[in-house]
């Protein structure tokens, strides 16, 4: 895999974490969200136009983009496990930002994760 094939891998899988970690800074906004039939518009249109939500799914529809330049470039097989750096990155920002706990069961995994994804790489 050359510079810029792992460049447009790593681009799309930040790009997929930060829009996860927008969705959840929007639904912190927003609170608990459960539809009904009487506030289906209303909270739609909250959902629709909350900031951090909107600014989430404009980073989804990006990395859609640039992940079909990478796989256009490199094999499935590859470029997907390397999804899994974005569960690396969102654990730690999610400690980082929101407080959400890091046990030594996660950080464990999270070792697997990059064990994991390091001997994909270098497959």
């Amino acid at each position: 895999m050359n510079a810029l094939s792992f460049g447009l891998i790593l681009t799309g899988v930040l790009l997929n974490a930060v829009a996860q970690l927008l969705l959840k800074a929007g639904t912190n906004q927003l609170g608990v969200i459960s539809f009904t039939r009487d506030n289906f518009l209303s909270l739609g249109w909250q959902i629709g136009t909350q900031p951090h939500i909107f600014g989430g799914l404009t980073c989804y529809v990006i990395s859609v983009v640039v992940w079909i330049m990478a796989l256009s470039r490199v094999e499935v097989s590859i470029a997907y496990p390397m999804l899994s750096i974005g569960y690396v990155v969102n654990a730690l920002a999610a400690w980082w930002l929101f407080g959400e706990a890091l046990s030594a069961m996660r950080v464990s995994g999270i070792g697997v994760i990059i064990v994991g994804v390091w001997l994909v790489a270098r497959s």
